[in-house]
């Protein structure tokens, strides 16, 4: 980030504790942003936080259920009590429980929706008022190529993630006059938990050799920290990162 607002930006990050989220506040740390990173596992959270201080970075952790309003405006209350403003939200939790339609996974279409799509309109919520009154702000909503293309087994996901880009790019335009940028990441197959937390051992079976080709988490919190450095007045309104590889 070299443009000249880029150091001390106060970046709010949830779903930080692994993978993407943890990888974007490696990197935006050590290009001088102040980082808060959210998530439920609150010892995942402190170690990493431990190592961006080690490297003279400034983070801060707090637990966060991103299924619970109060708890993202929480999150971003104690991010503004912390350093008096948020510059950044990147909306990164998720979860990828796949199965095919079919086997009527109920529940887990309900917790993908809760936190793939109202985690993001909470996070919305959230911080919105504050850019606004701050008269600046980026909001950065991490969907998936998933957003662009369904796929059998992963209805359920990709809708949540057609939701997201929809959700970005209503707000986007929206806040064209405010000084406000939506950036929409879509990150192809990437290295993380993701994939763990399958149940259907078919579709588990396919996201194995779907996931053959991956990408490291680092390189879309390159993409990540590229829109946050643009100058003010240009907008990364979408990127779309997979691997050179990836047909899909």
């Amino acid at each position: 980030m070299s443009h000249s607002n880029s150091t001390q930006l106060v970046v709010a990050i949830t779903g930080a504790s692994s993978g993407i989220g943890a990888a974007t506040a490696r990197v935006l740390a050590e290009r001088g942003a102040k980082v808060v990173l959210g998530a439920r596992r609150l010892k995942r959270l402190e170690d990493l936080a431990t190592q961006i201080r080690a490297g003279d970075g400034v983070a801060d952790t707090r637990v966060l259920d991103v299924t619970q309003h109060a708890s993202v405006e929480n999150f971003v209350a104690e991010t503004i009590a912390l350093h008096g403003r948020i510059d950044v939200l990147v909306n990164n939790a998720g979860v990828m429980p796949l199965s095919r339609m079919d086997m009527l996974q109920v529940e887990e279409w309900k917790r993908t929706m809760d936190v793939n799509v109202m985690g993001v309109l909470y996070g919305i919520a959230a911080a919105l008022p504050h850019m606004q009154s701050q008269g600046s702000g980026h909001i950065i909503n991490v969907a998936s190529i998933g957003a662009h293309r369904s796929y059998p087994g992963a209805g359920v996901y990709c809708a949540s993630k057609f939701a997201v880009w929809a959700i970005s790019d209503a707000l986007r335009q929206e806040l064209v006059e405010e000084n406000i940028r939506v950036t929409t990441v879509s990150p192809g197959t990437t290295e993380s938990e993701l994939a763990e937390h399958i149940s259907d051992p078919a579709a588990a079976e396919a996201m194995r050799a779907f996931r053959a080709t991956t990408i490291s988490p680092e390189a879309i919190a390159e993409a990540i920290a590229y829109a946050i450095a643009q100058p003010a007045e240009v907008s990364i309104s979408e990127l779309v990162v997979r691997p050179t590889r990836s047909p899909d």
